[in-house]
């Protein structure tokens, strides 16, 4: 290696001999950095026997549609297998034999529409499959084929997968049938707003790897690959899997009875405003719990009491970390189980034990109807004019009392306040009426914003109200 050094002008004799001594360990640094590659590539995982092991046991999946009515085109092709019928191919996707018996998992996604479903094996045996049963909430599908002694991929245990981890997935990426990639856990656990918390891994996924196996280093399942996040359709570097032991959980029940069965507390839950947090002093500001932000009328939660603005934190002693997890936890709950629920009412501790009914996708929605009565422009610093509710809102109500919202102006109006709203409570006081909405206001720093707890027809929000000058 050829080098050159000058030296400027006033630069002292200690910086050149920095400058020697950097360039003696540089060299030194190439001459060992094959032996320290060496030294890596010693640790990587060989996947060769892996995969020869375990990829006999995943099978490739597409399906058919019936052709639409209407002349043929003569220049439409078809495959071999759906010559001189009416059928027409839909799409393609990958799963996993899960029993010797025929059983095979996959995405709900992949056999979502279809009218036939045909699985091949790694031996180019053919197969029509009977869709057991398929759950969109999870994306989890379980099929069956007709035949013996197959081979079974093992089920691994989730609990044990470490971030950082290989994994490798098998699948069919625009159908190129037993295609292998490999990469590592991303995370665990990660929330996007789906009813399961996906294992992300930088594995490369791509459509038709719809359904295929996560597969560990030990050659167990340890998810189904089923989203990729990425703007244009193809893989940039993250992936998402489900959990095995949530698609064994679902396929269990898909196989007993052909469909999924969840609790139904009726609500809608959304995260607990950070704001909402503070003001009632749950986890220190950190925002946990669910802040319920609808009541179903007739659900099981109007039923036991449960009102719009609530904050759930346990569901029977198990810590609620979010909307999600409440979802989560009360969708596995069994329909008709009571479920004892700890709730925040405005920074008050109160516990309900309402009677879970099956889940009911169908969310009602009633809007208050106006009416007149006397108001009150006591809020006036934050430019909030309210009013007793009638008698029909209060039935309207079905139990949740509060004051009306007449008019808004300046503070109000700048955080979407408007006539019509309900006030629940202001900070960690309830407001029943007029007189109570008065007192509570009066002692409020007229100079700092106003916290409340306000319903929209079915719909509870918390909002700092801003005094604006």
């Amino acid at each position: 290696m050829r080098s050159s050094i000058s030296v400027a002008n006033g630069r002292s004799w200690q910086q050149l001999g920095r400058m020697i001594a950097l360039s003696v360990l540089m060299l030194l640094g190439a001459g060992l950095a094959p032996q320290l590659g060496h030294a890596q590539a010693r640790e990587l995982p060989d996947f060769a026997d892996l995969v020869e092991r375990v990829g006999s046991a995943v099978v490739n999946i597409r399906t058919t549609e019936r052709a639409a009515e209407g002349p043929r085109s003569p220049f439409r092709r078809r495959s071999p297998a759906l010559q001189g019928s009416d059928e027409v191919p839909r799409g393609e996707g990958s799963g996993f034999i899960i029993s010797g018996d025929g059983f095979v998992l996959t995405n709900a996604h992949v056999v979502e529409g279809a009218n036939e479903v045909y699985v091949t094996l790694t031996d180019k045996r053919e197969f029509k499959a009977k869709i057991i049963g398929a759950d969109e909430r999870t994306d989890v599908a379980l099929v069956k084929i007709e035949a013996n002694n197959l081979p079974v991929l093992r089920i691994g245990d989730v609990n044990r997968l470490r971030v950082g981890e290989w994994v490798v997935a098998i699948g069919s990426p625009f159908g190129l049938e037993n295609s292998v990639t490999a990469g590592i856990v991303s995370a665990k656990q990660r929330e996007t707003g789906s009813d399961i918390p996906f294992i992300q891994t930088d594995v490369a996924v791509n459509p038709g790897n719809s359904g295929g196996p996560l597969i560990n280093i030990r050659g167990e399942a340890v998810g189904i690959n089923s989203q990729i996040l990425s703007p244009v359709g193809s893989f940039i570097g993250i992936s998402f899997a489900i959990p095995i032991d949530e698609a064994m959980r679902i396929a269990d029940q898909l196989k007993s009875s052909g469909r999924v069965v969840r609790g139904y507390l009726g609500i809608l839950p959304i995260d607990v405003p950070r704001e909402a947090a503070e003001e009632y002093g749950l986890a220190k500001g950190k925002a946990k719990g669910a802040f319920v932000r609808q009541v179903v009328p007739g659900g099981p939660a109007e039923k036991a009491g449960i009102q719009p603005g609530d904050v759930v934190l346990f569901v029977n002693g198990k810590p609620i970390d979010g909307a999600v997890d409440l979802r989560r936890t009360l969708g596995a709950l069994k329909p008709g189980s009571t479920a004892t629920l700890q709730i925040s009412r405005r920074g008050k501790l109160m516990e309900f034990k309402p009677a879970l009914a099956e889940m009911n996708p169908q969310v009602a929605s009633v809007e208050r109807p106006e009416s007149e009565s006397r108001s009150s422009a006591v809020g006036k610093p934050w430019g909030l004019t309210v009013a007793n509710l009638t008698d029909a809102e209060r039935q309207a109500a079905r139990g949740v009392s509060g004051v009306r919202v007449t008019a808004v102006s300046a503070g109000a109006e700048a955080v979407g306040l408007r006539p019509g709203d309900v006030i629940l409570a202001v900070g960690t006081s309830d407001v029943a009426d007029l007189k109570q909405f008065e007192a509570v206001v009066s002692k409020f720093d007229k100079a700092r914003s106003l916290p409340v707890t306000v319903l929209r027809g079915e719909w509870a929000q918390f909002l700092r109200i801003p005094v604006v000058k």
